[in-house]
C-alpha cells in the first residue's frame, strides 16, 4: 500500500520475505503489521527494530491489545496458538517511557511510536 502512495520499500519478514540485508539499513519509518504476538523473544526483535529507526523516526505497529483479566479470558485472540505473546496499552507506555520515544494510539489496534533523539 506504501509503494501505491509512492513510497520506496524495503520489506523484511523472517519466512516470507527473507531478504536480511535491509536490515543493514535505517529507515524514518518501519512497521510490523499482526508480528509482534508472534515473537518468542520480543525484546530483542523490539531492540532490532529499534536501532532500524533514524533520529526523529516512527515505528508503527498493529496488534490486538489486552483490555483486562476478564476480557483476556474469553479474548478469541489468545486462542490462535501461534499468538505467544501479548500487549497492552500500559506495556506500551512502559516501552515508550523506557526507550524515550513519543506515543500515540490510533483507535484499538493501531501503535505509532516516534524516536525522540
Amino acid at each position: 500500500m506504501f509503494e501505491e502512495q509512492g513510497y520506496d520499500m524495503s520489506l523484511y519478514d523472517l519466512y516470507y520475505y527473507p531478504e536480511s540485508s535491509v536490515l543493514n539499513n535505517s529507515y524514518d519509518f518501519v512497521t510490523a503489521t499482526e508480528v509482534i504476538e508472534h515473537l518468542y523473544e520480543p525484546n530483542l526483535v523490539w531492540q532490532q527494530w529499534l536501532s532500524l529507526i533514524k533520529p526523529l523516526g516512527w515505528l508503527g505497529l498493529m496488534t490486538k491489545m489486552v483490555v483486562d483479566v476478564d476480557a483476556f479470558a474469553k479474548w478469541h485472540y489468545k486462542n490462535d496458538q501461534t499468538h505467544v505473546v501479548f500487549f497492552s496499552r500500559a506495556t506500551f507506555e512502559y516501552l515508550a517511557q523506557r526507550d524515550e520515544l513519543a506515543l500515540e494510539f490510533i483507535g484499538n489496534d493501531v501503535i505509532l511510536l516516534r524516536k525522540l533523539t
